[in-house]
């Protein structure tokens, strides 16, 4: 029997029931997987929860383990810190008693030390109340025996008087009388006697002056210069160096501290001075301004400034010249610029630098004769002027300054004793200061009256140049017109106008008291107050 399955389902009645049975199936189907779905599940969370369980119960003794350890660490780092506590604590109580022990025994030192001094002042205390009793004591004796002594005294003179039959007055009058006689006697004696030194003296004196006169050489000098001449390009260029009011002219001077000239002589500008190393930065920027053609007193300052530092290196060239002329090597480089300084001094009309040169090599030629030391002969030689190349600026004589520097740049004692012996005022320890000595006779003039007129000239210069310097306020000075005038620049700062009127007296009063000189000296001070300012 053949069923039609298609005819079966699509039959009306069958067709319902079918899709119960579907239904049926499928709600089976998903109660089943559901089902096996759950206890796949239920099996999956039982087998990592046992898993879980197992993991929470060694986390749990790790840290059970753990924290024994930790506990253990901290009880044994406990006990070692308790140790060290109670270690530290015992060391430092330990030192604490020996140190309270130590000033226990020093308070105990010092407490009888102390009564000891106590039991020494007590002893001193009565020893000198018992002097002092003993003291007062003699006292009384001593005043005792003097009013004895004085009565006694007045005794013997009156018996003296009685038996001389003359006063006490008279007697001393004789007896001074008596010894004024013996005193005239006695001096008389003297006289005699140094007059016969004297005589003896001068003589042999004379002798030696003669002999040092017939030694002298010729000079290429007659007498010391004090001026120079600068010759101008045109009489017009005059008025441009005197400038407007003679602000040029004044700045000119300020800064050099030497005069110029400027009277009716044609195209000729005289430049005067007793300093010549002054005269020669005036002449030389003088010149140079008057090439240059820019004369304002800026310009002025500027060119001053060049020449002193141009005339500086010339100064050390002529320095190092002289040593090479004389063969003489390792001088200090502050006595070179000493010698070159001399180039531009002059002493009783001759040269010092060529004095000096001169007499080195003729102290050298000497020493070679007589089989000494030339090269040592030769030094002192060089040397033995070194003084005048600062006797302007330092007191005392030319060898003492030039023995005091020589000394302080470490130069042979030999040669420092030939500098300072040179003229005879010190014992000549030495063959070779003693032909330093000649040397110095051979090669320099003889200062006659005219020459020794113009060093008392520059002396008097120089001291009133250094008395209107030691007033307070006063930044530099310059004698001027041959000593008839002395130029004063005063700090603007520290002297205000009032007060340079009085300054100006203070400094007359004290020439007028300390110096000699032939008519008047003007005394001109200036006070110059200048403001700059930079234009950016």
């Amino acid at each position: 029997m053949q069923i039609n399955l298609s005819s079966l389902f699509l039959a009306p009645g069958n067709a319902a029931w079918f899709v119960l049975v579907a239904v049926a199936a499928l709600a089976v189907g998903v109660l089943v997987s559901w089902l096996v779905t759950k206890k796949t599940l239920i099996s999956k969370y039982e087998k990592e929860n046992g898993n879980i369980e197992e993991q929470r119960n060694r986390m749990l003794d790790d840290v059970r383990e753990e924290s024994r350890a930790i506990k253990k660490e901290a009880l044994l780092e406990a006990k070692e810190q308790e140790i060290k506590l109670r270690n530290e604590f015992e060391r430092e109580a330990k030192e604490k008693r020996t140190e309270l022990q130590r000033m226990e025994n020093r308070l105990n030192q010092k407490e009888e030390t102390l009564e000891k001094k106590e039991e020494n002042l007590a002893k001193r205390n009565e020893e000198t109340t018992r002097q002092q009793n003993a003291l007062k004591a003699k006292e009384l004796e001593v005043e005792k025996k003097l009013e004895d002594i004085a009565e006694e005294k007045n005794r013997i003179i009156e018996e003296f008087e009685k038996v001389a039959q003359m006063s006490k007055e008279e007697a001393k009058q004789e007896l001074v009388l008596a010894i004024t006689d013996e005193a005239k006697r006695d001096a008389a004696g003297m006289v005699k006697n140094i007059e016969a030194e004297a005589k003896e003296n001068g003589e042999r004196k004379a002798r030696e002056i003669v002999t040092l006169a017939i030694q002298k050489c010729s000079t290429e000098q007659a007498t010391e210069i004090t001026v120079s001449v600068v010759p101008l390009p045109s009489d017009d260029m005059k008025a441009r160096i005197i400038g407007r009011e003679g602000r040029n002219i004044r700045t000119l001077e300020n800064a050099t501290g030497i005069e110029l000239i400027i009277d009716d002589t044609p195209e000729v500008v005289i430049v005067s001075g007793f300093d010549p190393v002054r005269r020669e930065v005036a002449r030389i920027a003088l010149e140079k301004l008057i090439q240059d053609g820019r004369i304002h007193p800026a310009r002025i300052e500027e060119t001053v400034e060049k020449v002193k530092k141009e005339l500086d290196q010339q100064i050390k060239e002529a320095g190092e010249a002289a040593m090479f002329e004389c063969g003489i090597f390792g001088l200090h480089p502050e006595i070179v610029k000493l010698l070159g300084r001399l180039k531009f001094r002059t002493s009783y009309g001759q040269n010092v630098l060529k004095h000096s040169i001169e007499v080195s090599h003729l102290a050298g030629v000497m020493a070679t004769e007589l089989g000494v030391d030339p090269a040592l002969a030769k030094r002192a030689g060089l040397l033995h002027d070194l003084g005048k190349a600062v006797d302007f600026e330092v007191e005392g004589t030319h060898m003492q300054i030039g023995g005091d520097l020589a000394k302080k740049y470490r130069e042979n004692h030999n040669v420092i004793n030939a500098i300072v012996a040179h003229h005879g005022d010190v014992e000549a320890k030495t063959i070779e200061a003693i032909l330093v000595q000649a040397a110095d006779a051979i090669s320099g003039a003889r200062p006659g009256a005219r020459r020794e007129t113009t060093t008392n000239y520059i002396k008097r210069l120089q001291k009133l140049e250094e008395i209107s310097s030691g007033f307070k306020g006063v930044e530099k000075c310059y004698a001027i017109q041959a000593g008839r005038e002395v130029r004063v620049m005063v700090k603007p700062e520290q002297v205000n106008d009032a007060q340079t009127m009085f300054l100006a007296k203070e400094i007359a009063k004290k020439i007028e008291q300390e110096m000699e000189y032939p008519g008047q000296i003007k005394v001109n001070v200036i006070r110059e107050w200048r403001a700059t300012e930079f234009a950016k």
